[in-house]
């Protein structure tokens, strides 16, 4: 019987397919196993380590679906939107077609949370017809999780990564690794290290894990990673991986989505039937995203539909049993007042001295009142708001600007001398930093000094230099859909932003706005202002 036993796992190693290092230790290790006593502590781990080997997929791969039209049919029909991703995917297909043995790429999906990064993982493995293995590296702290413990201990185990290749049985899965930026770190070592070698296409084709110890070739592996902000990923990790960016959606996109997707999952969970039992308007779910949720995702507005789901489901459990079309007063009958409203730009901007800018957060694009005010004193300037280090720079940038070009701009040159000078950004709860809301500081001061208001339906980006130059930004489309959102008309953006315009925001959201792409913060002040401040006596290049 054991002769047996020991004759089996010989014809399993064979039938493995292996490469010639891994078989010779699988050998050598049956051949130690052959001469152990079953009783022996040694005889489970040589067992096991055997199990280990022979159920690896050396050899067992799918094969690719190269339909390049057909993968495009799953991609769209599992996501509205995101089509650089989609892009990319299908050049990525087309590339397999041509040269079926060509290495797979290392992408990096970034962007905020709730807007389909883990689904579209699935989705592309379904378009290629390959197995999906997920991986959550959140909260991550031991090296060993990667590269898994040596057989020395007692209870060891191979990685993550070996183990998630056993699970998908193949040897090109999609693997994906999720919530790469929440990787920590302590004194089992540093997990993103580890990770140096796994997702880097010239070294992982014999990647060592520290159980298996065998070279196991994980080339053929398409690794997607995710995460919310890249700040948190090591220099060399990020230097490995191709970084896509996924925005936000727009308002039009999530009602698409939500009459798509979210209304006939949440009614199907809830005992109903979409389009039967109950219908959504589209007016009641762009109340929804507008009042009730404040995201560049779709998790909350999801949510908000279930809750609206459960209530009919209430009704129809109380006897109720006609259908139901949700509209605007169902649901605020249901939900409450709404946790949101947007002021009224023109409102906040009718007094000297507010600008309303833009900014990029982790969740999506917002706008950002600036508000300044003086008052008798001398020399002082105060900032309030939670404001960073940078964004205090800014303003200091803005207001010597100001002050050295006070009589291009009609203030009497002797203001800083008898004025105190207070800029506030308001929501001070919330921590705000960063350049980009450098020429909206400075619209405000200028508006303060000159007692001119801004117009109020401009909202503008950019940062300011000491010169009166006016610098390019990030977060151009989330800063788009927020500007669209609250009705903002007009945008100023830096001219060099001039491509990320045309190339990031949806030809829907550049039709709805007038954009101005500015060099200079006189260019600004002259769309800010219904009549500009600004005395063209010479060009600004000249006064500099």
């Amino acid at each position: 019987e054991r002769t047996q036993e020991i004759e089996d796992l010989r014809a399993k190693i064979e039938a493995s397919g292996m490469p010639e290092e891994a078989h010779k230790e699988a050998i050598r290790e049956l051949d130690r196993l052959a001469k152990m006593p079953p009783a022996a502590a040694e005889y489970t781990v040589a067992r096991t380590y055997l199990d280990w080997l022979i159920a690896m997929p050396w050899k067992t791969e799918t094969v690719d679906n190269v339909d390049i039209a057909g993968a495009r049919g799953v991609l769209d029909e599992d996501h509205v939107g995101l089509d650089r991703i989609k892009e990319r995917i299908l050049e990525y297909l087309a590339v397999k077609k041509i040269r079926p043995e060509g290495k797979d790429p290392i992408l990096c999906f970034v962007g905020p949370p709730g807007v389909g990064k883990t689904s579209l993982g699935k989705s592309v493995a379904r378009a290629l017809g390959r197995k999906f293995h997920r991986l959550s590296l959140g909260g991550m702290r031991d090296e060993a999780e990667i590269r898994g413990h040596r057989r020395t201990y007692i209870g060891a185990l191979p990685g993550q990564i070996v183990q998630g290749l056993r699970r998908a049985g193949t040897k090109n899965p999609v693997l994906m690794l999720d919530e790469i930026d929440k990787l920590g770190m302590d004194f089992r070592g540093d997990p993103a290290s580890a990770l140096l070698e796994v997702l880097d296409s010239e070294q992982n084709s014999a990647f060592r894990d520290h159980y298996l110890d065998v070279p196991f070739d994980l080339s053929r592996v398409l690794f997607i990673t995710t995460a919310n902000i890249l700040d948190p990923v090591p220099p060399p990790l990020r230097d490995r991986m191709e970084v896509i960016h996924l925005a936000g959606y727009t308002e039009e996109e999530k009602i698409g989505i939500a009459q798509q997707h979210l209304v006939p999952k949440q009614a199907r969970e809830h005992g109903l039937v979409a389009g039967t039992d109950v219908t959504f308007t589209d007016e009641a779910l762009r109340v929804l995203c507008r009042g009730y949720t404040r995201e560049a995702g779709l998790r909350n507005l999801e949510r908000e539909i279930a809750t609206i789901c459960r209530k009919l489901a209430r009704r129809r459990g109380e006897g109720d049993l006609e259908p139901v079309a949700v509209t605007p007063d169902l649901v605020s009958s249901f939900l409450g007042a709404p946790r949101w409203e947007y002021e009224e730009l023109r409102q906040r901007t009718r007094e000297p001295g507010v600008a309303v800018g833009l900014a990029w957060t982790p969740v999506g694009g917002d706008i950002l009142f600036i508000e300044a005010t003086r008052m008798k004193g001398g020399k002082t300037l105060t900032l309030t708001g939670q404001l960073g280090d940078v964004m205090k720079e800014s303003v200091q940038a803005a207001l010597s600007w100001v002050r050295s070009h006070a009589d291009r701009l009609g203030i009497a040159p002797d203001f800083w001398e008898t004025s105190d000078i207070h800029v506030h950004v308001p929501a001070g709860a919330i921590p705000k930093d960063g350049p980009s809301a450098g020429v909206t500081m400075a619209a405000a001061l200028v508006s303060l000094l000159t007692g001119r208001p801004v117009r109020g339906d401009v909202a503008m980006t950019g940062e300011v230099s000491l010169s009166g130059r006016v610098l390019p930004v990030g977060g151009i489309k989330e800063k788009m859909l927020a500007a669209r959102r609250v009705g903002v008309k007009t945008v100023i953006l830096p001219r060099r932003n001039e491509k990320n315009l045309l190339e990031d925001v949806q030809p829907a959201v550049r039709d709805s706005m007038t954009f101005h792409l500015v060099d200079s913060i006189p260019e600004v002040l002259s769309v800010a202002f219904e009549e500009t401040p600004w005395r063209p006596i010479l060009r600004l290049e000249s006064v500099i």
